[in-house]
């Protein structure tokens, strides 16, 4: 077990965003599904090359719908996005993983577009499924034969096979158990570190967001908005259990966030 003071994610300490150039620019001032429903009001993104951003906020504010415009998924009914990201990736809450292709020919799917060799390809989607935790007999496996969690990280490793420069994330870790979701903390990290990947991650896990993040912004709903942003104070290097506790406290300890959360008197369980 590890000691209080012991650092909750060895890697390197968080980037600069300052001397960063942007990798995506979003500027959204209008969004509705329906004519009369505001579903976003006027927000807005700078996010730096090797920058993690968090967006987090109670169900229905519009996290997603605004990742989803940053992604170029849907289009904002007003506002403009741009990215100089060469390969951009996208994992969702659902794995959604090809349910006649095996677990090693998901993850080599995205390589497809590149000029790889089957050969190649395959090899490349084998070191990362082994990175990822998986045994050599799981990958003649398909997806109905893997638990929730393995699908999760299978679309996880489709994901980082392709080595993109822009990862967009919404929920990818909540159906995995607490030791794996921290190996791929990890493995988010290391490609965060060692390639300089841009990550917009949407989560409605609060200690999730301080312990991976550089920037948290916080969405208020009706309609959605960013209400407030969060540099986190610490390197992620320094970064331990007890301290992304004060961290959270000191975050619900802003009246306007404990009420999103409904978190007035967030100390007490039940």
């Amino acid at each position: 077990m590890p000691t209080e003071t012991a650092p909750l994610l060895s890697v390197m300490p968080s980037v600069s965003s300052e001397t960063q150039p942007s990798v995506l620019s979003v500027s959204v001032t209008d969004h509705r599904y329906h004519p009369l429903q505001q579903t976003l009001a006027p927000c807005a993104l700078e996010l730096k090359k090797g920058e993690v951003v968090s967006i987090i906020g109670p169900s229905g504010c519009g996290k997603s719908t605004f990742l989803r415009i940053a992604a170029g998924l849907i289009e904002a009914s007003a506002g403009t996005v741009t990215s100089i990201a060469d390969r951009t990736a996208i994992l969702f809450q659902e794995h959604r993983l090809l349910s006649w292709k095996s677990l090693l020919n998901n993850i080599s799917f995205g390589l497809q577009g590149q000029k790889l060799s089957k050969l190649e390809r395959m090899t490349k989607a084998r070191t990362v499924a082994t990175a990822m935790g998986f045994a050599e007999e799981d990958l003649i496996k398909y997806p109905s034969e893997l638990s929730g969690g393995m699908r999760q990280r299978g679309a996880l490793a489709r994901a980082m096979a392709i080595e993109p420069d822009l990862l967009f994330l919404d929920e990818p870790f909540s159906a995995l158990d607490i030791g794996r979701r921290r190996d791929l903390y990890r493995l988010v990290l290391h490609e965060v570190d060692q390639k300089q990947c841009s990550v917009l991650m949407v989560t409605h896990d609060v200690t999730e967001a301080l312990a991976l993040s550089d920037r948290v912004l916080i969405m208020a709903p009706d309609p959605g908005h960013f209400s407030k942003e969060y540099e986190v104070p610490l390197m992620r290097s320094e970064r331990t259990r007890r301290n992304l506790m004060d961290l959270e406290a000191s975050l619900l300890a802003d009246d306007r966030i404990a009420h999103l959360f409904n978190m007035r008197n967030w100390e007490r369980l039940v």
